[in-house]
């Protein structure tokens, strides 16, 4: 800002603040130009351009050829300004209040030796050339003008991803059933929102995704647990809802699949009742001894599954880049709810992410992320049998974590353990904020990320952790 401008601007602060304190009344004229630069030493040509900009915004009054004059009504409306004593009521919708209730996430500790926090992805197996490459062809794509996209998303990238989900994952759907959104939350948010009403009745997983769970609490929902036990969600005797939540190809956070026959059943319960089922299908890549689980979705005949899938596992979770298939009945519906929360995701990322799959470099570096992850969860198992009878794992074969069952501390003392853990320099993870309550029953339970540490690391870790339950007992 030029020198002049600083001084112009101070000058209106000051006869601002003279009307705030009531040492200029409304209709009171303010100094001449001269006699106020001769005040301020600056040139009257400033002190003019402090009072056209006070004219301008409504401080001053005036006609050409007489000096300007407070405005009227100044001086109420400066006391009704002034900071008051109390703090004014917080007025928040019901959302707002719902939301405000939920507790805020651990924020990364850098001091940390070693940090299993699930979500993390080490940033050496982000595919860098291919992605500065991709970015760099769609920053050159010159267009005539710069405008808004649409709200579905890139057709470039819907088009791509389309083909995608058949190769990976025997997905059949229109390009025009594909919506981008930012992150795979955003689509629970949208789901949420559009197909709950309050006091509606939602079917959740019990242990499940905690930002699924709170997504549908802001809505107002009912929710009714589901127990998961190693067939996946329990789905005999579900009463009826509006929808239900499930992670068919690997529950989280417990890893187990859904059988075939509890999947169909689950299905034929959305049908009678005209529910719809979010499959949340957020780690379906990572699965180490047998091809992908086909997702619920290839199976839905009767458009009651809207799916959900996000590059948060295979890319990186700074893109906020994930996608529903949503039945056609629906897409207008999202596509307006998308329009009106973002208008549309970055529309670069979107155009990178579309090249990186048309190119098979996507699908390339999926395998070798793949293959890198499962390095780190052997060396993890490996550990983790060091620590014997101590801890049981459970939810091995795919994604990228695990849970350990710590055989020798109660539910009760898991958030004290885990809390002695990161005095201790390592970030641990508990089961029990995962269920409905909070809390979880019988033994401790950590959900350990393995995904964001190199094998030292994870080695160092466990290590580590065989230290915490030596001195916690």
């Amino acid at each position: 800002m030029a020198a002049e401008d600083t001084l112009t601007r101070r000058i209106c602060e000051a006869i601002k603040a003279q009307i705030a304190r009531g040492s200029l009344q409304a209709g009171e004229r303010v100094p001449s130009s001269r006699s106020l630069a001769l005040e301020w030493g600056v040139s009257r040509t400033t002190v003019t351009a402090a009072y056209e900009q006070l004219l301008a915004e409504g401080y001053l009054i005036g006609r050409p050829g007489a000096r300007a004059r407070v405005a009227e009504g100044l001086g109420r409306l400066a006391a009704a300004s002034e900071p008051r004593r109390t703090a004014a009521p917080v007025m928040l919708s019901a959302y707002g209040r719902r939301v405000s209730g939920f507790p805020a996430p651990l924020r990364h500790d850098a001091r940390l030796v070693a940090d299993f926090r699930y979500g993390d992805l080490s940033a050496d197996d982000f595919p860098l050339p291919a992605w500065r490459k991709a970015v760099g062809a769609a920053l050159l794509r010159r267009r005539p003008r710069l405008r808004y996209g649409d709200p579905a998303g890139s057709e470039a990238l819907r088009h791509a991803l389309q083909g995608y989900l058949w190769r990976a994952r025997g997905l059949r759907c229109d390009a025009s059933q594909i919506i981008i959104v930012n992150g795979s939350q955003q689509g629970l948010d949208l789901c949420a929102r559009l197909l709950l009403d309050p006091d509606d009745r939602a079917v959740m997983e019990e242990p499940g995704y905690q930002q699924a769970r709170q997504a549908f609490l802001a809505a107002g929902a009912a929710l009714h647990p589901a127990p998961v036990d190693r067939e996946g969600m329990a789905t005999e005797g579900l009463p009826p809802a509006r929808l239900a939540y499930a992670t068919p190809s690997h529950q989280f956070p417990l890893g187990c699949v859904m059988s075939a026959a509890r999947r169909r059943e689950l299905l034929a319960w959305a049908a009678r009742h005209g529910a719809h089922v979010i499959e949340d299908d957020y780690d379906s890549e990572y699965r180490y001894d047998i091809a992908p689980v086909p997702p619920l979705r290839a199976l839905d005949d009767g458009e009651r599954v809207i799916y959900l899938g996000t590059v948060s596992k295979t890319l990186s979770p700074t893109l906020r880049l994930g996608y529903l298939v949503v039945p056609p009945a629906l897409a207008h519906a999202f596509v307006q709810a998308k329009r009106l929360t973002d208008r549309h995701a970055p529309l670069l990322e979107q155009e990178a992410l579309a090249a990186l799959i048309e190119s098979g470099a996507y699908e390339r570096h999926v395998q070798r992320a793949r293959r890198r992850n499962g390095e780190r969860r052997a060396a993890l198992l490996e550990a983790l049998a060091g620590l014997g009878a101590q801890v049981t794992v459970a939810g091995a074969d795919a994604g990228l974590h695990v849970v350990a069952w710590l055989n020798d501390v109660p539910a009760e003392r898991e958030a004290a353990f885990t809390g002695h853990a990161r005095s201790m320099g390592l970030g641990l993870y508990p089961i029990a904020p995962l269920h409905a309550g909070g809390t979880g029953a019988g033994l401790a339970g950590l959900v350990l990320g393995y995904a964001g540490l190199d094998v030292g690391a994870i080695g160092q870790g466990v290590a580590l952790l065989g230290d915490c339950l030596a001195g916690f007992r």
